[in-house]
Parts: C-alpha cells; sequence; structure tokens
C-alpha cells in the first residue's frame, strides 16, 4: 500500500455525519440572512492568479498554496475571498447599478505553522457592499454583522470597531519612515506593549509617541474615544472619532448591545481605510468574524468604487458549537516549568494571593489560586495553550515567544527571568571574517536565522535539542546562537560572545478573544500583577 494513502495532509480534516449537519446549519443559517437583505451570491475560482492577491492586503506569498499552470505562470489556492471579488466586480459588473451586493460561502487555503491544531481550508462566509462610501453602508454591515453571530446561537460574542484614520493620522504626523511606520503598526495591533515601548523609546518623546504608548489599551466603551482625543488630536484623528462616535451611538441606539470600541484596531492598514471590526465568541481562543471598508482596493483592478464586508470563519463557529474549549472556568494562567515558575509564585505572593497549592502541587497538573486556575507546562505549550484560548493568560519567557509565538497578545514585560541571546563561537574564530558559509548551531532557528538575515548573512543553521556548546567543539558548527544568562558554561567550554542579540525577560501573553470578552477580569488580574512587579 502506498505510505499515505489511508492519511490526509497536515492541516486538513474529514468531517462525518453530524458533523456536516452541524456546518451546514451555520452556513444556511448565515445565507438566509444574507438573502434577507437583499445580497446576491457569487463563487470564484478556488485557483486564483498569484497577482490577484496583494502584498499590502498583509497576504504574504509563503502562506499560499501555489501551483503553476500549463505555460509555467504561478497560481494558487485562494487564500482571501474579498480581492477575487474585487477582481471580479471590477471585470464583470463594472457596468452594473451601484452599490452591488455580494455574498459568498466558499473555501480559503492558508499554511498554518507546522502542529499548531489549525486547518488550511477554512469555510468563510460573509458579504461585500460594493459602491456606497456611506455611514449607513457601514451601519448595515455592521448591524449584520451582529445579526450573523446572533443567528448561529452562540451563548456570548462581541464585536469590536476601530477606525484605520485614527491611527493613519498619528503616523502621518511622525517623521519617520515605512520600516519603522509598519513595525509601530504590527507591534500596536499584536498589543505588544513591551517592544512597543522599545521602538517608541528609538524615536523620542514627542506627542504621537505618547499616544501611541496608550493606544493598545484604549478599547471600551464610547468612553475610550473621549481617553483617545485627550491623548492626540488633529483634524484628521479628530474626524475619525467623531465617525466612530456617530456609528457607535447609531448601533447601541438601534439595539446592538455586543459591540465596543478599540482604537489599538489597526490590522493590515494598507487594506482597511475606514472602520474595522473584529467579532469573538465565548468558547474560542481565535476572532471568528472579520472585516472593514476597504475603498481603495477594487482601484487595483481598474475600477475606482468603495465597499465594505465581512467574513464569518465558519470552522470557528462550528468548534464553538461543539464545545472545543470550556468557557465556564475560572480565569486560567499557563505558567511556565521550572525557573520561571519560582519567580511566577514569588509574585503572586507579591499579589496577596494564596500559593499553598502551587508550593505543594504533587503530581496535580491545573492548581487552584484563590479563585483563578494555574497550570504548569512547558514553555513552548504555554504558548500553545494561550494562543487556543484553553488558558487566558501566560507567563513566558520572550525567548520563547520570538521562536514560537504568533497569535496572541503580549502585554507586559515582567522583568524577570532576566538573560539574552547571543552569538558566541570558540574563542579564537573571527565568525565574520572569511569568506567560507559559516554554520551555526541553536535551540532556537528561527531567531538564528532572522538574525543573520538582518546582518545579510546567509549561515546554515542546525537545530540542536541539547547542550549547543558542544557542536562547535566537535566541529559540528562554527558557533552557536543561545540564551546566555552568566556566561560561565561559554567560558568553560572555551566560547566567547561574539554578539549580544536581544535582551530576554519573562513577558505576560494574553488570549485575543479572552482580552475582549473577560476584559475587567483580565485588567484587573493585570494590574495587580504590574503593581507587584514593581515592588
Amino acid at each position: 500500500m502506498r505510505k499515505y494513502a489511508r492519511a490526509i495532509p497536515q492541516g486538513a480534516r474529514d468531517l462525518l455525519f453530524e458533523e456536516c449537519d452541524d456546518k451546514k446549519k451555520i452556513e444556511t443559517a448565515l445565507s438566509a440572512l444574507y438573502k434577507e437583505r437583499g445580497y446576491r451570491k457569487v463563487i470564484t475560482p478556488a485557483i486564483e492568479y498569484l497577482d490577484v492577491f496583494d502584498a499590502d492586503a498583509g497576504l504574504e506569498s509563503d502562506i499560499m498554496y501555489k501551483l503553476t499552470d500549463d505555460y509555467g505562470r504561478t497560481t494558487v489556492l485562494r487564500p482571501d475571498n474579498t480581492m477575487p471579488i474585487a477582481r471580479l466586480v471590477a471585470s464583470r459588473l463594472s457596468s452594473a447599478d451601484f452599490p452591488v451586493r455580494l455574498y459568498y460561502d466558499q473555501n480559503v487555503f492558508i499554511r498554518n505553522k507546522a502542529y499548531a491544531g489549525r486547518t488550511d481550508e477554512v469555510t468563510q462566509s460573509g458579504i461585500e457592499l460594493i459602491g456606497d462610501s456611506s455611514a449607513e453602508a457601514d451601519i448595515e454591515a455592521l448591524t449584520m454583522a451582529v445579526e450573523a453571530l446572533r443567528r448561529t446561537q452562540l451563548s456570548s460574542f462581541s464585536l469590536e470597531i476601530g477606525h484605520a484614520g485614527f491611527f493613519k493620522a498619528i503616523l502621518d504626523d511622525m517623521d519617520i519612515d515605512q520600516r519603522q511606520k509598519a513595525e509601530i503598526c504590527s507591534l500596536t495591533e499584536s498589543k505588544n506593549f513591551a517592544a512597543l515601548s522599545d521602538v517608541l523609546d528609538d524615536i523620542g518623546s514627542t506627542a504621537q509617541t505618547r499616544a501611541l504608548r496608550l493606544l493598545p489599551r484604549l478599547f471600551g466603551g464610547v468612553e475610550v474615544l473621549d481617553a483617545a482625543k485627550e491623548l492626540y488630536s488633529s483634524p484628521a484623528s479628530d474626524s475619525a472619532l467623531e465617525y466612530l462616535r456617530d456609528i457607535y451611538t447609531r448601533l447601541t441606539a438601534g439595539g446592538c448591545k455586543d459591540v465596543m470600541l478599540d482604537l489599538g484596531l489597526v490590522n493590515r492598514t494598507n487594506y482597511y481605510t475606514g472602520i474595522i471590526f473584529r467579532g469573538y465568541a465565548r468558547g474560542s481562543g481565535v476572532s471568528v468574524l472579520s472585516g472593514g471598508r476597504y475603498d481603495n482596493l477594487i482601484s487595483h483592478f481598474g475600477l475606482d468604487a468603495p465597499a465594505v464586508g465581512f467574513a464569518v470563519d465558519v470552522n470557528a463557529l462550528y468548534d464553538v458549537m461543539h464545545d472545543a474549549i470550556n468557557a465556564e472556568r475560572p480565569l486560567r494562567i499557563a505558567l511556565t516549568k521550572g525557573r520561571l515558575e519560582k519567580s511566577s509564585v514569588k509574585l503572586f505572593q507579591k499579589m496577596g494571593l494564596d500559593t499553598s497549592q502551587l508550593e505543594n502541587k504533587g503530581r496535580r497538573l491545573i492548581l487552584p489560586v484563590d479563585g483563578y486556575e494555574a497550570v504548569l507546562s512547558k514553555a513552548p505549550d504555554v504558548i500553545t495553550y494561550v494562543e487556543h484560548g484553553v488558558c487566558d493568560i501566560g507567563i513566558v519567557g520572550k525567548d520563547t515567544i520570538v521562536e514560537h509565538g504568533s497569535s496572541f497578545y503580549e502585554v507586559m514585560d515582567l522583568n524577570i527571568g532576566k538573560c539574552r541571546f547571543a552569538l558566541a563561537c570558540p574563542a579564537d574564530v573571527d565568525f565574520f571574517s572569511g569568506h567560507s558559509r559559516k554554520r551555526v548551531a541553536s535551540k532556537y532557528p528561527r531567531v538564528a536565522k532572522e538574525y543573520f538575515s538582518s546582518r545579510g548573512m546567509d549561515v546554515d543553521v542546525i537545530k540542536i535539542e541539547g547542550s549547543v556548546e558542544l557542536a562547535p567543539l566537535l566541529g559540528l558548527a562554527d558557533g552557536i546562537v543561545d540564551i546566555v544568562e552568566t556566561g560561565s558554561t561559554l567560558k568553560e567550554n572555551g566560547l566567547e560572545i561574539k554578539e549580544e542579540i536581544m535582551p530576554i525577560s519573562a513577558r505576560v501573553i494574553v488570549n485575543m478573544a479572552s482580552m475582549k470578552l473577560r476584559k475587567r477580569e483580565i485588567e484587573a488580574f493585570l494590574a495587580d500583577l504590574e503593581l507587584a512587579s514593581k515592588v
């Protein structure tokens, strides 16, 4: 028998019987809503030319499944639904009477990181309202988004709304280059307060940097708009805030109570031009709905037409229906075993928490801590548990985050467990000289590769699981990239630091959905933790 005849590829998934029925119920409920509101269905090809998908929209080519046609042209399995529909409108509906209301129910294909427990083939159901730039069009899309989540019978959900214009106004007033703007955008959207602070320190203290430092914390009710205006005011930023105020007021007055504002919601700012929104469901660790206004996208295909729309992640909703995550539980914190575990327990004690169960845990893996639950695990698993939402908060080293992390908010530097990444070699080796290709051993191949790439060096990185100091002693590598605390182990093995790469300390990470749905609980815990870390 052929080796893979009875297997399916990583990231793929079979559904049987009742599973198919449940997934169909979601799709049918959403399609019924769209039809009621006058939307008409379209289907685009599963295979499109790579040229359809713009990197400015946040779709890097390395996440796409690529193929070639008979003429050697690069094609991809559809990684997004909006851009093919933009192509369709520009090429097939350019002479239609606008606005045009379209909906779809079809799959997208995106490569997730290996063994992440995510499916690469995701069913999306969504709408595109094209040819209408009015506030009424935005209200229509937002109210439909809320109704879409209601009709899928979620026990609890939240829709968060931001505006690309406010963040853009701040960046436009800064004297920085495009690379710096892109970095600030990424760190703000990911709620990476610690790294954002480092970048802003390098730029200096200005009205813009002071506003950006607090921007990621501005989510909640209408009060965040007043706070934002106090932080930063300009004609462009004030206009965006007033627009958001009008939209929020009209939504809540119309009965949409499950909405909140998030001025740190800045994802894909080259793509979105106005409102941005995401939906979160109790019981899911990821967003189940995303959308916004994209007035410039269709012009890339030769038709100048404003548009707004959203996509529902049917797979994520299906998982919620099947209780993939226990939502009715105390706030759960994942702690890294070992050295960070002891430091975390000390912080909890400073917070006034009873840590007796943690200190006498025996073989138990989930432990009560004064109304919270603590989970002890290896560092990479802390990342996994928080990403998937089975833990709300995690305490983990920056080394693990840069090597393994992706989908969560990094909210605090605890300034414990301090060490650093460094390049080390035998004392008599000049690593940066000569023309021979260098080999480096590391437990952190991603960190090593990115470091040498930033220096314009092409090196061979060899992953080592044990003592990396052994690799250059045996002649396997010219040097190592590893964590260094005191440097004594390096010296004992005839190695010395050639260059420090980055400082490392323990960070606090938060699941994205938990941050929205358990806001008060998490903010209270983080406030106490931050105070304890400064004592």
